[in-house]
């Protein structure tokens, strides 16, 4: 499975295997050259604490210079504040990094063959305050279709969050006793979360809707 180190795949890790009672889980975590890449310490830290049968971290920050212009690997392009982005933009904000999500998926896909595995988990979900068109539940489909073509051993992405919002991942990961202290969602990766990009306002909306306090609000 994707492990970013975020609440979702970090929820994700612990359903797997919990829920769907999968023991074999393998981890991959990608630095794709993102900025607020100390998602990555959290994501070692949560394949630990959910005994992750292997972890790899693996460096595809090359990614960043092809995909250029996109506000979550470009120097050159800020962070905006959710409020900042029109109606427009939030179909496909300027955090959109070109094809990504299918290029770690290709990757991860390429790694479960290699390991003998089918299946490929994927923390996409519901968005409700903005989306992006590869964590749809059409574009898992359709890649699906093509990763079918495999002769031998084709693998299968699962997305089974697609259709549920952060607040329901939250609930659950609260249930499963997901530590969230120890995951990352600010795009701006400061030392402490900016509370305005895109996914700091989803992630303060989706645990005040749950219910549920979030730990690296309430962090000194």
């Amino acid at each position: 499975m994707l492990l970013s180190g975020g609440l979702d795949s970090s929820t994700l890790l612990k359903f797997v295997g919990e829920t769907l009672g999968v023991d074999e889980r393998l981890a991959l975590t990608l630095h794709y050259g993102q900025k607020h890449r100390r998602e990555i310490a959290c994501a070692r830290r949560q394949a630990e604490m959910a005994g992750a049968t292997e972890h790899q971290v693996v460096d595809v920050s090359w990614f960043a210079k092809l995909a250029a212009g996109s506000a979550l690997t470009d120097d050159s392009v800020s962070v905006p504040d959710l409020a900042e982005l029109t109606a427009g933009q939030r179909s496909q904000p300027p955090t959109y990094v070109p094809n990504r999500n299918m290029v770690l998926l290709s990757i991860a896909a390429a790694f479960a063959e290699s390991r003998g595995c089918d299946a490929v988990y994927y923390g996409a979900h519901a968005q409700d305050r903005y989306g992006y068109w590869d964590c749809t539940p059409e574009f898992v489909e359709r890649l699906n279709a093509v990763l079918a073509l495999n002769r031998r051993r084709p693998v299968t992405v699962c997305a089974p969050f697609a259709g549920k919002s952060k607040s329901d991942i939250v609930r659950l990961g609260s249930d499963l006793g997901v530590d969230f202290g120890v995951t990352w969602s600010c795009y701006r990766g400061g030392v402490r979360p900016c509370g305005a990009c895109p996914t700091c306002v989803e992630r303060w909306d989706a645990f005040a809707a749950a219910g549920v306090v979030d730990p690296l609000a309430t962090a000194g």
